[in-house]
């Protein structure tokens, strides 16, 4: 049987050693691969381009994808000015990502949108986002861990009737690197998973393709925590159907 092939949206860095200074790497966090090849699948990195033809063609080659997490959302794609607090941004990430939920959820594939992944994906769709946890005004808790990546620190309250439900029950504890946020929540789709301070935590589409969204990184829980992992494991088992 042929395996799935996913699909994992690449960023870059510039190289700061002395022999290829200023050079450009395009890569992944190799905890998404190991994730995905532990689920069954052949994961494949989707470098930056800046042509959407070619951003088709990752479209049609994968049978899902993995909107990964990264550099600030720019606020000009959602129709907003950049607050102070705003960091970094990547505006030709944006656009490899924007491509890719078009012509996946064109073909009906499966989306897994993960931390500035989710938040690309509502703001894809029409949602908004806090430029920084700070103007959410219940924000209390700690979004920017500064424990080991791999360690959980909050808690989360999931909703019945959801994939995330179905896969790690009613609560979860998770990891969390974000300081910003879902704020308006894109039409069609429904929050399934909140923190205790009222951060949005998971969305998830009210339609048939298969499009779940969480702000926390399961790919860093997924080598010791079963239920992370087979969030994986659901995911790239719809791709199958």
């Amino acid at each position: 049987m042929k395996l799935p092939i996913i699909g994992i949206s690449g960023t870059m860095m510039k190289d700061n050693n002395d022999m290829f200074e200023g050079y450009e790497k395009s890569y992944v966090m190799d905890d998404y691969v190991q994730a995905v090849l532990r689920a069954g699948a052949v994961p494949i990195v989707l470098p930056i381009i800046d042509s959407s033809e070619k951003v088709n063609e990752y479209a049609k080659l994968i049978d899902g994808l993995i909107l990964t997490g990264g550099h600030d959302v720019n606020p000009l794609i959602y129709g907003e000015e950049p607050d102070v607090k705003v960091t970094e941004i990547l505006p030709k990430r944006d656009f490899l990502d924007y491509e890719l939920i078009k012509y996946t959820t064109e073909l009906d594939k499966p989306i897994l949108a993960i931390c500035r992944g989710m938040q690309i994906l509502n703001t894809y769709h029409g949602g908004t986002l806090y430029q920084d946890n700070s103007y959410c005004k219940t924000f209390h808790i700690k979004h920017m861990q500064v424990h080991n990546p791999d360690v959980a620190t909050h808690t989360i309250k999931i909703e019945p009737n959801s994939v995330l439900e179905s896969v790690l029950g009613n609560h979860a504890v998770v990891n969390s690197f974000h300081h910003q946020s879902v704020k308006g929540l894109a039409e069609g789709f429904r929050i399934t998973a909140e923190s205790k301070d009222g951060i949005v935590e998971a969305i998830e589409r009210n339609s048939e393709q298969w499009c779940v969204g969480v702000q926390f990184h399961p790919e860093i829980l997924s080598h010791k925590d079963e239920k992370m992992q087979a969030l994986f494991n659901v995911f790239i088992g719809a791709t199958r159907k």
